[in-house]
């Protein structure tokens, strides 16, 4: 292919055409912004520099001067709903969508957020309804995982479930841990109210959807014994330690007392030391320490507690050796031991927490749904202080 000299005067041509194209872009781009209130950039600015009153006030002088503004009005509702006043943000989306021309997009991002608004301010039955009238729109999946966070919220488990699978089936991702969970406060409180025979059936489902899932296991070998049978709840037990050793933690005590019922201690301190040196951990020392205590006495437990010390040196295992050692100690010395083992304890009742792994939430007792975040299964079963040694 040939060289035409030509060509050359193409290249000037388009560049001039490309230049051309962007003086229009930019002129338009000045054109549209010009349109703009001034109170728009003024709020933004506010915004940009963490000053959400002046930018409220800003936007609200906006949607004075130009009623029919649509963005404002999201934006203002979002901000008023952020700081906590849910009424005015109420107000706000209740006026979008009380105009006939507001187009259908719109109206359905106006009563989506008029929804949120009344799950802030707690007025669960009014967010309910809402959302139960958008399954069809471009927020169906939104307002089925606010319709689950109620129910969760309302603890009505059945309708919890029902909304986890219609979010499964619009494709919105797996639920099933959350299910098997859904499934797991039935039984529990089934178990309360003393009908394991109800609760059996609830577990199996649970299982189906996560057979995996530690409290299901628990709680079946806990209705297991509600119903008499001791020997199938500790089957049932053990099967704790095939999913998550660090979990054998939780149920120690329960596995300790069934040996206790039928007479095997002893098999039953061997299980426990053995998941011990598999998985360190505080709460399952306490449970084996008090059993050899028990069975053999203070030299055999104060042994077990420096073997475990060796280990894992931590704080609450320090505090557990004095204990023991304050048991038989000397009289002479019973008054310098107890202030150390005080001290000791003291700090440990700080690192004796169960830590969210998702928001941080800490907490005394072990919980399968977080306090702070709500979210399902993200404590691990340790302390703090163990996690720290680990980390």
């Amino acid at each position: 292919m040939e060289f035409e000299i030509w060509w050359l005067l193409g290249i000037p041509v388009f560049f001039g055409l490309g230049w051309v194209a962007a003086r229009v872009d930019i002129r338009q781009l000045v054109s549209e912004s010009r349109t703009l209130p001034r109170g728009y950039f003024k709020g933004l600015n506010f915004l940009l520099n963490e000053q959400p009153d002046k930018a409220i006030d800003a936007f609200i002088e906006i949607v004075r001067l130009d009623p029919e503004t649509a963005d404002m009005h999201f934006a203002l509702g979002n901000l008023f709903r952020r700081r906590g006043e849910t009424e005015r943000a109420i107000r706000v989306h209740q006026n979008l969508l009380s105009r006939p021309d507001l187009p259908q997009e719109q109206k359905e991002h106006a009563q989506y957020e008029l929804g949120m608004d009344y799950l802030k301010a707690g007025l669960l039955d009014r967010a309910e309804e809402t959302f139960n009238s958008m399954f069809s729109g471009q927020y169906a999946v939104q307002a089925r995982r606010a319709l689950l966070e109620i129910f969760q919220r309302e603890k009505e488990w059945p309708r919890a479930i029902e909304a986890a699978i219609g979010l499964q089936e619009s494709g919105a991702g797996s639920r099933q841990k959350e299910i098997a969970q859904f499934y797991c406060e039935l039984a529990q409180d089934a178990l309360v109210h003393m009908h394991p025979e109800d609760a059996l059936p609830l577990l199996e489902k649970s299982l189906q959807a996560d057979r995996v899932n530690v409290r299901a296991t628990m709680l079946t070998g806990d209705a297991q014994l509600a119903q008499g049978n001791v020997e199938a709840a500790l089957m049932t037990w053990r099967r704790v330690e095939q999913i998550s050793v660090p979990h054998v933690a939780l149920v120690a005590a329960r596995m300790m007392d069934g040996y206790r019922k039928v007479g095997r201690p002893q098999e039953g301190v061997n299980l426990l030391q053995s998941y011990l040196e598999q998985a360190s951990s505080i709460d399952l020392l306490e449970v084996v320490y008090k059993a050899v205590m028990e069975l053999h006495g203070v030299e055999a437990a104060k042994e077990l507690v420096v073997n475990e010390l060796r280990r894992t040196p931590t704080l609450m295992g320090l505090d557990k050796l004095l204990e023991a050692r304050l048991i038989d100690a000397p009289a002479a010395v019973v008054s310098e031991l107890s202030l150390v083992k005080n001290l000791v304890h003291g700090y440990t009742q700080k690192l004796a927490r169960y830590q969210c792994g998702q928001c941080g939430f800490k907490a005394r007792q072990f919980y399968w749904q977080c306090p702070g975040c709500s979210r399902w299964e993200s404590y691990p079963p340790r302390r703090t202080e163990e996690l720290n040694v680990m980390n």
